[in-house]
């Protein structure tokens, strides 16, 4: 089962690789791609943020709970 999603996953990465994705050519030749990745970049590490709180807050109440 595992060997058959692996595959899966490689065939849906070298599918996605082949395509020409106009969007994408658009935005980095307009200088937007920057702004696309700074965005995301913003989420991810406040997303990440909120996961290492959440954790920290957990470990305490497990600490609290003994």
């Amino acid at each position: 089962m595992k060997a058959f999603l692996l595959l899966l996953l490689i065939s849906f990465t070298a599918s996605a690789q082949a395509s020409d994705i106009e969007m994408a050519d658009q935005f980095r030749a307009d200088g937007k791609i920057y702004v696309v990745i700074a965005v995301v970049s913003v989420v991810l590490m406040g997303l990440f943020a909120y996961l290492f709180r959440l954790e920290r807050k957990v470990t305490d109440l497990e600490k609290r709970s003994k």
